[in-house]
């Protein structure tokens, strides 16, 4: 007769070098919305810029969420630092949720089912990066492709037995200057097409996301039916 599983104890948490990388996380997660909401009390136009901004990096990607910063009339000073900001949070909670929950350290059938889900779209890049090691996981993070985020990449880091502090400094270094290269690029698109209409740069990245998008989304039914 098997024992019933144990739950591990909640202060092991912290003893594990991703438990402190958590709490950190989460920090900056209450620092930032604290400092949404004073600017939303100084300024609530910029504010909803700033919101809407990050909404749109955090579910479509940077170039989306960048381009529409500099749409809204922002510049660099605040397109960048804000992106830089929002990403590394992200990969500062994400990240290590996903290793404790590997190490069952939290174990709940909503975060398995959640980093199941991320650990197979990290999977399916492992083995290309995996060969590279530590540059193959830079430009993996640097390459504005679908699905080659920060967030993947850390957990791809994490599959390939990265060091934490190693896996964090690579994907947020990686992150950080494509970052600072989409911001020049953006910048000139800005440049070239703002005299037409200020937000055409935004609408051109928007239809090419769209169209990686319905790309992937056709490629899919074909890619379910190959033999494992």
């Amino acid at each position: 007769m098997s024992l019933p599983p144990i739950d591990p104890p909640r202060h092991l948490l912290l003893a594990t070098p991703e438990g402190r990388i958590l709490l950190f996380g989460l920090l900056g997660v209450l620092l930032l919305a604290i400092g949404i909401g004073l600017a939303w009390l100084v300024a609530p136009e910029q504010a909803f810029t700033y919101i809407v901004m990050a909404g749109l990096n955090l579910s479509i990607g940077r170039a989306a969420g960048m381009s529409f910063g500099y749409a809204s009339g922002l510049g660099h000073e605040q397109v960048i630092p804000i992106n830089m900001l929002i990403e590394t949070v992200q990969v500062i909670v994400v990240y290590p949720l996903f290793a404790l929950t590997w190490t069952h350290l939290i174990d709940t059938p909503r975060w398995n089912a959640l980093m199941g889900r991320m650990r197979t779209a990290a999977t399916q890049h492992q083995g290309r990066v995996q060969r590279f090691g530590i540059l193959g996981l830079f430009f993996f993070v640097f390459t504005p492709f679908w699905m080659t985020g920060p967030v993947v990449g850390a957990i791809i880091g994490f599959l390939i037995g990265l060091r934490p502090w190693v896996n964090l400094g690579v994907v947020l270094g990686a992150t950080y200057v494509a970052i600072g290269v989409w911001a020049l690029l953006l910048n000139e698109l800005n440049r070239w097409l703002g005299a037409y209409n200020q937000l055409a740069p935004f609408a051109l990245v928007m239809a090419l996301i769209l169209l990686a998008l319905s790309g992937k989304l056709l490629r899919s039914p074909r890619n379910g039916h190959r033999p494992t």
